[in-house]
Parts: C-alpha cells; sequence; structure tokens
C-alpha cells in the first residue's frame, strides 16, 4: 500500500529517513521540472532541487494540511528557490535565456510519476490552457519566467493592479480544478 503525502511529511518529521526517501523518489520529478522552467541550468536547477527538499526535510512538523495539499507546499517553496536561484544569477550579470518575446504559452511538462500525479499535472495544464490569455500570460510569467507582479506588469505593459487581479482570478480558477477532482 501506498503511503499518502501527508503520511510520509508526518514520518518525516519524526526523522523517518526511509520516508523522506519514498518522498523525494515521488515528487523530485514533478520539483525539477518547475525548477528547471525557471532556472533553465541544469547544474543550477540540481542545486534548487537539493535544497528544496532539504528545506522540506527541515520543515516537516511545521507542514499544516489545513493550509494546503503537499504538493502545493513544495511546488511553493520549489517556485520561491529557484526564483531566488534566478535573481542571484542575474544579479551576477551571467545571462539567463528566457525566451521572452516568443508569446507562445509554455507547455507543461508532466514528467515521469505515478499515473495519479501525471493525471493531476495533465488536469492542472489542461486548465492553465483554458484559462483567458491575460490570466494565463501572468501565471506564466510568474512561475515559468520566475517574475515577480511588478516585473509581470513592465513587461505587459499593464497597471500593478490589473496583473494581481489577474494572477488571483487565475489561482482561483486552478483552485477550483483540483478541489473538483479532489472531491
Amino acid at each position: 500500500m501506498t503511503e499518502s503525502a501527508e503520511e510520509l511529511v508526518r514520518k518525516m518529521a519524526g526523522g523517518d529517513r526511509l520516508a523522506f526517501e519514498r518522498f523525494y523518489d515521488r515528487y523530485a520529478p514533478l520539483v525539477y521540472a518547475l525548477v528547471r522552467r525557471v532556472v533553465r541550468e541544469p547544474a543550477d536547477a540540481a542545486e534548487v532541487l537539493q535544497d528544496v527538499f532539504w528545506e522540506a526535510w527541515e520543515a516537516a512538523g511545521r507542514y499544516d494540511p489545513g493550509r494546503g495539499t503537499v504538493e502545493a507546499w513544495l511546488l511553493v517553496r520549489a517556485r520561491a528557490r529557484a526564483i531566488d536561484r534566478l535573481r542571484s544569477v542575474r544579479r551576477k550579470g551571467m545571462a539567463i535565456p528566457s525566451g521572452e518575446g516568443t508569446g507562445q504559452a509554455v507547455p507543461v511538462d508532466p514528467g515521469p510519476g505515478p499515473d495519479s500525479e501525471a493525471g493531476d499535472r495533465l488536469e492542472v495544464a489542461g486548465a492553465l490552457q483554458a484559462l483567458p490569455e491575460p490570466e494565463r500570460r501572468v501565471l506564466e510569467l510568474a512561475y515559468w519566467e520566475g517574475l515577480t507582479q511588478t516585473e509581470i506588469a513592465e513587461r505587459l505593459g499593464q497597471p500593478l493592479g490589473t496583473v494581481k487581479t489577474r494572477m488571483r482570478q487565475a489561482l482561483g480558477r486552478l483552485r477550483e480544478v483540483v478541489r473538483r477532482r479532489q472531491a
């Protein structure tokens, strides 16, 4: 029987290294795919991946299921660390390819993993594609290119309030997709 994500985190909080190994095996492909979309360089992405899982190990006891799923908890950490790395590299003056100006949606790679997780990722990818273009674009810029809302507003030539509203609306729509699936 496969342990739930919440059960693995509880065991990790208790110091169970085998639970951590199973947790890593289950979620590393998902986290790495997200990090690679933001960071782009494989070596940097590998370091961010290590940082994210180290943080998850240390913070396992503080995970609150009332605030969201384990996957969301982990991906929020991954996105934050990836953006930190991206900004660090930018400050050092290194060029990072960003695919800017293509105007095309960034495809979501479901990556390897159990069928249910791949299905979840495909469902979110489908929901993302179903969003109105302005909402989808702000999410892509935030999550795949690692831009802040202020940077998105500047890039798109839109007021910051508009970007914030579109982000909130888009995340609400995606949240509904996940809720319907869990019901």
